[in-house]
């Protein structure tokens, strides 16, 4: 909702909303799928919305990009080939083309506007799209997931809207048991699980399906996502035959690429659930 110079999201049900100062709207695309809007922000640079939700900013994308990608990809032993599902922002393409070990990336995003939004408006995240590893398709990411080749991919990501309209099939045991299939051994897979604080029935439920999916053990990273609903945010991981609470930590201790907010004593801590998810 734009009103003037405040552009304000409210969180249905919650009693509270986000509102960030608005410069001006950049664009403003109807897609077959959605409303893709961009506005220029006097303290978040640009602002991405989806159907009147936050999609990115420029300030504080970094947070859940890495968080997305980084813990998943060092729980894996050796990530080669990654699969992301969603993420047409392309920033969570961008953290997965850090790592020197994938091969391949294969991002699957439904609709093409949002990546157009990324490329004209967002160039420090589209730029991951020129990386030769990285292979994009626009298209169905549950019927891509339903016709891999079993054991095709190291690491999948799941990189995607609330689970409403067209991403709601992302948040079923179907989903995660073709996603299970598709991983080989080893394999792991990351969520994002919305807040912590305003879904928590969400997390369990995801964690619950996630092993009922076949997965052998799961765990939910949370951090700070300041312009998302409670400013709190999740990710949960689901291994395919391992742990998901194991990651190599003398590869986090010192990486080899450039992270803001992603260390390991963050994703060590990040694992640690507060005392009313564990409940």
């Amino acid at each position: 909702m734009l009103d003037d110079t405040w552009y304000t999201e409210q969180w249905a049900g919650e009693g509270s909303a986000i509102s960030l100062e608005v410069k001006e709207k950049i664009h403003d695309f109807q897609s077959p799928y959605q409303r893709v809007e961009v506005f220029d922000t006097t303290r978040f640079g640009k602002l991405m919305t989806l159907d009147g939700l936050v999609m990115v900013t420029e300030r504080d994308e970094f947070v859940y990009h890495e968080m997305l990608a980084h813990p998943a990809l060092f729980t894996h032993a050796a990530p080669r080939r990654v699969l992301i599902i969603g993420g047409g922002d392309c920033g969570t393409l961008r953290e997965v083309i850090k790592h020197d070990s994938v091969e391949q990336v294969d991002m699957v995003e439904l609709d093409q506007a949002v990546t157009d939004a990324a490329a004209e408006h967002f160039p420090s995240l589209h730029a991951a799209t020129f990386d030769p590893r990285a292979r994009l398709y626009f298209q169905d990411g549950i019927a891509w997931v339903a016709d891999a080749e079993p054991g095709s991919y190291d690491v999948i990501l799941i990189d995607s809207t609330d689970p409403v309209g067209p991403a709601q099939g992302l948040f079923s045991v179907d989903f995660y048991r073709n996603c299970h299939r598709a991983l080989a051994t080893g394999g792991v897979l990351a969520a994002q699980s919305e807040s912590p604080l305003f879904h928590a029935d969400l997390i369990r439920a995801m964690q619950r399906d996630l092993k009922a999916a076949g997965f052998n053990d799961v765990a939910t990273v949370d951090f700070p996502q300041c312009t998302y609903p409670s400013g709190w945010w999740s990710v949960t991981l689901g291994a395919r035959d391992g742990s998901a609470t194991a990651f190599r930590g003398e590869d986090t201790a010192q990486p080899p690429f450039a992270t803001r907010y992603y260390h390991a004593a963050r994703h060590r801590g990040a694992l640690t659930p507060a005392r009313f998810l564990a409940e």
